[in-house]
């Protein structure tokens, strides 16, 4: 079922979450100047982060410092349309291995597509070695459209990826491509022997989940240990879903959203289609939802048990207010700023930290007065 009730009154009368709502929440701008951010990873131990560019750039940044020249050692991305370097993640035994992974945009023969991969950071935070690249979406078919791109590892270990349909619609629900998949592989990028079509001849054996359109957020929930993804609608119908083996998210078929001419989805059988799983909250006007982060620090006890998601379009970060699975209540943050909100992180000090999409792109702290 989706929460319809609650969807509305968030959407009608700005109702938000619990006693948070009566806090302002307090920015601080830390950085400026970055060319369309898309990702930020912190490091253990140290007060740094590194930070993804779209056009292919991987940043070092520290307080008290400028923001590091590129780190060498990162692959060639493919930086047209939406192509480009998306995320940065660290392995689970990062402090050990000095592993991380990053998610690009790959040239193909003729189009391109998704590719992840992993390398060794340099002490010093200036160098990718040996980089291997562990996954590449097959067949190529994007010219510069839904990539995907998020990483999350889950609770085990296992690295899940999430891919773009390359706005060609029935690729989502085909089981011989990778377009508009949920991928899980090992951090070597070998494929787990219990992935839902293993023994499937007629179907790539990395999908974990398929019938997604342009999933732009991926996070693991700390208090279940499910993988929760978020994604593009067309014209409405951005949505949130808990990942499961072998599910359907019905991309095309199940949707709420229409084509931006007006018309429905050529595919579309309607929302709730049978063979297909609900979302947990979706939007009937897009906002063009991007990363998230749930919030389960003690420093902002108002926060405790809420999702946050960064929007696009709608320029704004989303609080999503959970009971269990349930979403309960949502809440805007940082309207009046009008910045393309790409990447939400929660910091190892308790604050919210923020990536705006833009061509001077920043780097906001976000906390509650």
């Amino acid at each position: 079922m989706r929460w319809i009730i609650p969807l509305l009154l968030a959407g009608i009368y700005g109702l938000s979450g619990g006693p948070a709502a009566a806090a302002e929440a307090k920015v601080t701008q830390l950085l400026t100047g970055m060319d369309h951010p898309w990702s930020l990873a912190f490091l253990p131990q140290e007060d740094g982060m590194l930070i993804t560019e779209r056009p292919g750039r991987l940043r070092y940044w520290r307080p008290g410092q400028p923001l590091s020249a590129p780190v060498s050692g990162v692959p060639a991305v493919y930086a047209h349309g939406q192509g480009g370097l998306f995320d940065v993640v660290l392995a689970p035994d990062f402090s050990q291995s000095r592993r991380i992974y990053l998610s690009y945009a790959e040239q193909g023969k003729d189009e391109a597509g998704t590719a992840v991969g992993y390398g060794r950071l340099s002490q010093d935070n200036t160098h990718l070695a040996d980089f291997k690249v562990i996954f590449r979406q097959q067949p190529k078919l994007s010219s510069g459209e839904h990539f995907g791109g998020r990483l999350a590892f889950d609770r085990q270990g296992f690295l899940y990826i999430s891919l773009g349909e390359n706005n060609r619609r029935p690729t989502a629900q085909d089981l011989t491509k990778h377009q508009g998949k949920i991928i899980r592989l090992t951090a070597e990028g070998e494929i787990p022997p219990d992935n839902p079509f293993v023994h499937n001849e007629n179907a790539r054996p990395e999908i974990w989940s398929l019938g997604h359109r342009n999933p732009q957020g991926l996070a693991l929930n700390p208090w279940s240990g499910a993988i929760w993804e978020n994604e593009h609608g067309p014209m409405g119908g951005d949505e949130v879903n808990i990942i499961a083996k072998g599910a359907n998210f019905g991309w095309p078929i199940a949707t709420y959203g229409i084509n931006y001419s007006g018309l429905k989805i050529p595919e579309a059988q309607g929302g709730e289609v049978a063979g297909t799983v609900q979302p947990v909250w979706y939007w009937q006007k897009s906002p063009a939802i991007s990363g998230m982060a749930f919030y389960n620090a003690g420093r902002f006890p108002q926060w405790q048990h809420s999702l946050f998601i960064g929007a696009l379009k709608q320029k704004a970060l989303l609080r999503l207010t959970l009971e269990g699975d349930r979403v309960v209540a949502e809440q805007r943050l940082l309207e009046d700023r009008g910045e393309r909100i790409r990447d939400v992180r929660v910091g190892p000090d308790g604050f919210l930290y923020v990536l705006t999409d833009e061509r001077n792109g920043k780097l906001l702290k976000v906390g509650l007065e």
